[in-house]
């Protein structure tokens, strides 16, 4: 099997990463990559957000069996509808290209916060209560946030490159945010609706399905660290690291997740009609002894994939070709039992503003049984540059999550670029 990865972070080398393990893997190409999935396989200079029709051309010339899309705007932007109205020929199996994602519509559930509020409504799924206003109300918005009680969330409708939602502590905060973002345009299209939130208490995590639309296959868990800062503190970022599985996610709080939370959504995508293959990321909130969800994302997550994915044990071409042809139902997920930890290093001065293009030293010097995934680099003449805020993703196996971050730690000190910083505390409530 020929396979196609769209994507060049973090989460695309610790999938191409798996994918290569696959025996029923013949050739992955990963577009545009990095240093680091050219390791995995064959790096190509192809556009992943528009231009779709060199894509096809590639596809085509390459026999590609299998898509994976790795980020959302694709998504939002339609590949997945061009390729299915391509009607390519599957050279091995005689059907049609196999695409992992969902349709433009379907990957509303990322792609407007509003949309995603109102299949939850309409699915009896648990999430805080909310409201939404466009730019053309903002009169009625800003007297809804003035009553509203604090702290208040609000979200830009829109992809916003992970900054689109603000937890605003005083009413003249959230005003001053909301006009912002209404009426001056901070987050141009993307802003032009806003979601105005309940503010829940409690503490997150990821959950991951596979799905075919209508079956599906969890994987493990995970929690990421958003903050900069050790201690949660600071400004929001990409993702400072994450940990897998979540310790206080046991069995009795994932059936409630299972119960109340994945199966009603995989049936609401079902009973609506979507198009839906492939990744759905559940951001989850655990309040009380009770899941809610905060928001989904079309796609695996980053940096969990970064630990998701080295404790899957199945085979994840298999999984991914069954999602693909609509043959989820029996399939089964093993787990490694220990704990992945991912610490992500990232540039002096990220989430602000940063330089980039400074030599890394120490790849070499990887302890055994730790992966570096990279997330943010380049390659010129044989050397690695930083080329991203978030740089590498370093991960790590325990029998704890202590072990597993100490062990990430012993990679991290013997990797060196100007401006280097990572936490040193991910997980740091579960050791």
């Amino acid at each position: 099997m020929n396979i196609l990865l769209l994507g060049s972070g973090g989460r695309e080398h610790a999938l191409a990463w798996k994918i290569k393990q696959s025996p029923l893997c013949h050739q992955l190409y990963i577009a545009p990559g990095n240093p680091g999935t050219a390791l995995c396989g064959t790096n190509v200079n192809l556009p992943i957000n528009s231009e779709f029709e060199k894509m096809e051309a590639f596809c085509r010339e390459n026999s590609i069996d299998l898509i994976v899309v790795g980020p959302e705007e694709p998504l939002v932007k339609g590949i997945t509808d061009y390729f299915r109205n391509t009607h390519r020929i599957n050279p091995f199996h005689q059907s049609w290209l196999g695409v992992i994602g969902p349709s433009a519509y379907a990957a509303q559930l990322e792609g407007s916060k509003a949309f995603a509020k109102q299949f939850m409504q309409r699915n009896n799924i648990p999430t805080a209560d909310y409201k939404e206003f466009t730019s053309g109300q903002y009169t009625e918005a800003a007297d809804y946030v003035a009553s509203h009680s604090l702290p208040v969330v609000l979200k830009a409708d829109g992809l916003a490159a992970g900054k689109g939602v603000v937890i605003c502590q005083t009413h003249e905060e959230a005003i001053q945010e909301l006009k912002e973002m209404l009426q001056d345009g901070k987050f141009g299209a993307a802003g032009s609706k806003v979601v105005i939130e309940q503010f829940l208490t409690g503490i997150e995590l990821s959950v991951f399905a596979l799905t075919d639309g209508k079956s599906y296959v969890l994987l493990p868990s995970a929690k990421d660290y958003k903050r900069i800062g050790e201690g949660d503190t600071g400004l929001n970022t990409g993702g400072m690291g994450a940990v897998s599985p979540v310790p206080f996610a046991d069995d009795v709080f994932m059936k409630k997740v299972e119960e109340r939370i994945v199966q009603p959504t995989i049936k609401g995508i079902s009973s609506e009609k979507m198009d839906y293959t492939g990744f759905v990321f559940f951001g989850l909130i655990k309040v009380g002894e009770d899941p809610y969800v905060i928001e989904y994302n079309c796609r695996m997550g980053d940096p969990e994939t970064e630990a998701v994915m080295p404790r899957l044990q199945s085979d994840l071409v298999e999984l991914l070709t069954a999602a693909a042809e609509q043959k989820l139902t029996g399939k089964t997920v093993k787990s490694d039992p220990r704990f992945a930890v991912t610490r992500v290093a990232v540039s002096g001065g990220y989430p602000g503003e940063y330089q980039k293009g400074f030599v890394i030293e120490g790849l070499e010097k990887t302890d055994p049984g730790t992966l570096v995934f990279h997330a943010g680099t380049k390659e010129e003449n044989g050397k690695i540059f930083t080329q991203g805020g978030r740089v590498l993703a370093v991960t790590a196996y325990g029998s704890s999550v202590a072990e597993a971050v100490n062990m990430a730690g012993l990679t991290l000190e013997n990797i060196r670029y100007e401006g280097m910083y990572y936490r040193a505390d991910i997980g740091y409530e579960f050791c």
